[in-house]
């Protein structure tokens, strides 16, 4: 059964006074943003706004999935506990909306959490922004450049004034960086909508004071970083072919071997290294025990940071999958769901093993400095999700063999890319 999470917001200036609501569907495996909505709806409360954000939200998972089991994040307590059954509904206006809400998905498959308002910014600012076009006498709608990502994907049935945005806004609600300063600025007047797609979310424009963006973030303690090593050249990397997890395992290459010990030189003259996991395939392994030599560790095997299987292209070359599977090719490199030829893997289910591997990473080594020896893609996909970037970011990211990356991971799960693709050490 499919998962979502679902969060939603709203907002009056005036209380009542020109309200509108925001609500986002994500993938709770990514982070990937695969639905909005927002709406000016005029005259009303903060609460009725609120209300008016689950109801589209809600309609949104069900228009992608009547079956999945959805959880419900807002910073509106009143409504959490409402909805939750834990609190009576009194007021006139609030009980056809909850009624509403209550029936466009089973009780059973619904739950609901109350998050702080710093955590719920994605809803906030489409809330803030559908009350800017409100006041300008527009609709919202998506930025230019959320269109363009979106282009030619199909509305959501029945959702309200959802637009499904696909995997094209990946980690957009997740993505904060470390740049967010804690202190507050004066409100400012309202402004143009902030590009869905964003590194650091848009201040908030309602009422009240916000974060400012800054050079500097609140202390959250010892990151937890991961160190990104591409494992070193095999037969087939000079010659730039398709090698996944669905083909011959192939050993390091002489040149590999001498990379391997290269870099665990490098690392060990850091000394920074306290863990060390590897991808379970042979190249991977090989890799990470020159560096574990080296450092006196223990490899540690995790299963999702193996390369994508790449089915029938395993071992060609790029051109010849363009001679013998054109057609399949070209859906693989329009859309991160489309898997290469035979039984292989899309880079939509690659980022949702990956996400989950970094997660059971994360939890096992809370604070420490670890090296994950691993592949292209997982390398690329770890990266584009710490950035909020979407998936056809893979595309655009160089990777070398044996070049070290890294990501630090804090508390409040901010992420920041400290190093892409560095081979100092081969040179």
């Amino acid at each position: 059964m499919r998962q979502f999470v679902v969060e939603a917001d709203g907002g009056s200036r005036g209380n009542p006074g020109p309200a509108g609501y925001g609500a986002v569907v994500l993938d709770p495996a990514t982070g990937e943003t695969l639905a909005e909505a927002a709406e000016y709806i005029g005259v009303a409360t903060n609460n009725v706004a609120e209300y008016k954000g689950l109801i589209a939200g809600l309609k949104a998972a069900k228009a992608l999935d009547p079956d999945a089991k959805v959880r419900v994040r807002m910073d509106s307590k009143l409504v959490v506990e409402q909805m939750s059954g834990r609190w009576k509904i009194k007021h006139p206006d609030m009980k056809p909306l909850a009624a509403e809400a209550g029936r466009i998905l089973p009780p059973g498959q619904v739950t609901y959490e109350w998050i702080p308002r710093e955590r719920n910014k994605h809803a906030d600012r489409l809330a803030n922004e559908a009350m800017d076009a409100g006041k300008r006498g527009r609709q919202w709608e998506p930025s230019a450049s959320m269109a363009a990502l979106n282009a030619g994907s199909a509305a959501a049935p029945d959702a309200g004034a959802a637009r499904v945005v696909g995997d094209a806004a990946a980690g957009a609600a997740k993505a904060r960086a470390a740049l967010a300063s804690a202190a507050p600025a004066a409100p400012a007047a309202p402004a143009a909508p902030a590009a869905p797609v964003a590194t650091v979310p848009a201040p908030a424009r309602s009422s009240g004071a916000a974060p400012a963006a800054g050079w500097s973030a609140p202390d959250l303690g010892t990151p937890t970083t991961f160190v990104l090593l591409r494992h070193g050249e095999t037969a087939l990397t000079p010659e730039k072919r398709f090698s996944g997890s669905g083909g011959t395992d192939p050993e390091l290459s002489a040149a590999g071997r001498r990379q391997a010990e290269q870099v665990a030189a490098a690392l060990a003259s850091r000394g920074t290294i306290q863990a060390i996991v590897s991808s379970p395939l042979r190249r991977c392994r090989e890799t990470a025990a020159a560096v574990a030599a080296r450092l006196g560790l223990e490899v540690r095997v995790e299963d999702g940071l193996r390369e994508t299987d790449f089915g029938a292209w395993e071992g060609l070359t790029f051109a010849e999958v363009r001679e013998r599977h054109p057609d399949d090719l070209d859906a693989w490199l329009a859309s991160p769901k489309a898997a290469p030829t035979g039984d292989g893997e899309s880079f939509a289910t690659v980022a949702r093993r990956v996400s989950s591997a970094r997660d059971r990473l994360l939890s096992a080594y809370e604070g420490r400095t670890v090296l994950l020896v691993t592949h292209v893609t997982p390398v690329k996909t770890l990266i584009r999700l710490a950035l909020g970037a979407p998936p056809e970011s893979l595309f655009r990211m160089e990777l070398s063999a044996a070049s070290v990356s890294a990501v630090a991971y804090y508390g409040d799960g901010n992420a920041s890319v400290r190093l892409l693709n560095d081979t100092s050490h081969l040179r």
